[in-house]
């Protein structure tokens, strides 16, 4: 096995001249460096293809090799608990079709997808601009607002909580279990005590919830996904409900904290680029190639591994069954290898050219992101309501706190002044 390098929770890099291979992977994991890790991220993309990293992983850097491997079945995703949590005994982590390969991954998938299709969620669009239409007037009333809290929180969680069944006296209790969890997907080697056992609680009290809420859904059924699952497993499918729960948990945690990430780095990158607002603002039907715009340039999923189920070579690597990876999605999205002037936003890219390569932001071939179409719809309802309502928004904090979490990386709090 490769020698790898170790990451110590508490080391900074020297900010000092250029980073050095070994400065960049602590800049890459360390919470000290959360506000920009892009200049790490470069360093690394120059290193090479693949760059010995913690965790006795290979870190993945680069465009090709990351989109290479998230589409080849050869590569599984069902071992990152083991590489980033080996001391969790499973209980505290979801064990969802997020860490699962065919064939109880195709099933699970298989029976939530239609709750997650582009055609079935354009209905809600009428509910998520109300959503949005409300947070925006709030923000404008306010004049002065934290929009982690007060507009990228509120849209997310009221429509993955209406779509799943989770009523709405319940948002505070579940937004707080979901937020150790969120914080617990990060390697245990960078968590505290108390960050671990808040993971421990999330999930404890996330299977209590949903078992009382699958009670009563069986007792007195609705239109929502609660009920559904609760109808297929009478039905006779093969899903427990063990099961039904962690894919509950899954879907409601990772159906608002992604999103929450991007719609408030959206907000400050548009802030940053008050060209590129000026743009959305003049042409509108920008909004939803605009998603995909900020969703690469600064994305809030920055990190994901896979395991060799087979002996191969890649880009004159040599793998050995078992072996790891680590990629780093954020700066595979900012390689200059695929992407013209990586570093700028610019929000005409998907719009001009159908030959621009996808982002890696939700993920690629087996593991694309489920609710992918649900994140488009609101990104795009609340850029329009903003591009529309409060052309003027100045930053207050640049750069803003941010959250020490790695894999979903996000804005603490984002003051900003919104103007008529």
């Amino acid at each position: 096995m490769t020698t790898h390098a170790t990451v110590a929770p508490t080391a900074t890099p020297d900010p000092a001249g250029p980073l050095s291979v070994e400065e960049a992977i602590l800049a890459s994991f360390v919470p000290e460096t959360r506000h920009d890790p892009y200049p790490a991220y470069e360093v690394l993309r120059e290193a090479g293809p693949f760059v010995p990293g913690p965790f006795s992983l290979q870190i993945v850097s680069r465009y090709a090799e990351a989109d290479a491997i998230l589409q080849d079945s050869a590569w599984s995703h069902a071992n990152e608990p083991a590489f980033l949590h080996p001391d969790s005994d499973g209980s505290d982590l979801p064990a969802s079709f997020l860490w699962m390969e065919p064939p109880d991954h195709t099933r699970l998938r298989r029976l939530v997808t239609k709750a997650f299709t582009a055609r079935g969620l354009e209905s809600l669009r009428p509910r998520v601009e109300e959503v949005a239409r409300e947070i925006v007037d709030d923000a404008i009333r306010a004049g002065e607002t934290d929009v982690v809290e007060h507009v990228a929180y509120p849209l997310p969680l009221t429509m993955i909580a209406e779509l799943i069944g989770v009523p709405p006296e319940d948002h505070a209790s579940v937004r707080a279990m979901s937020a150790g969890i969120a914080r617990g997907l990060d390697p245990d080697t960078l968590l505290t005590p108390k960050e671990l056992q808040a993971r421990v609680d999330g999930a404890a009290h996330f299977r209590d919830y949903f078992e009382k809420l699958v009670a009563e859904r069986r007792a007195r059924p609705k239109d929502d996904l609660v009920t559904a699952l609760a109808q297929v497993e009478a039905e006779g499918d093969r899903l427990s409900t063990g099961e039904m729960i962690a894919t509950l948990t899954v879907l409601l945690v990772a159906g608002h904290e992604t999103t929450v990430n991007l719609l408030a780095n959206g907000v400050l990158s548009l802030a940053r680029n008050p060209d590129q607002f000026a743009l959305l603002r003049a042409n509108p039907e920008l909004a939803l190639p605009a998603v995909d715009e900020l969703m690469r340039y600064d994305g809030p999923s920055h990190a994901t591994t896979r395991m060799a189920v087979k002996d191969m070579e890649i880009a004159g690597h040599s793998f050995k069954e078992g072996d790891g990876v680590l990629i780093l999605l954020a700066s595979a999205n900012r390689d200059p290898r695929a992407f013209d002037t990586p570093e700028r936003l610019d929000l005409t890219r998907y719009a001009q050219s159908a030959s621009v390569p996808r982002h890696l932001g939700f993920g690629v071939g087996l593991h694309y992101c489920i609710g992918a179409p649900l994140v488009r719809l609101e990104m795009e309802c609340m850029l329009r309501e903003l591009a529309r309502r409060a052309p003027v928004m100045t930053l207050l904090a640049d750069p803003p706190p941010y959250r020490p979490n790695i894999v979903v990386r996000g804005i603490a709090e984002l003051p900003v002044r919104f103007e008529v």
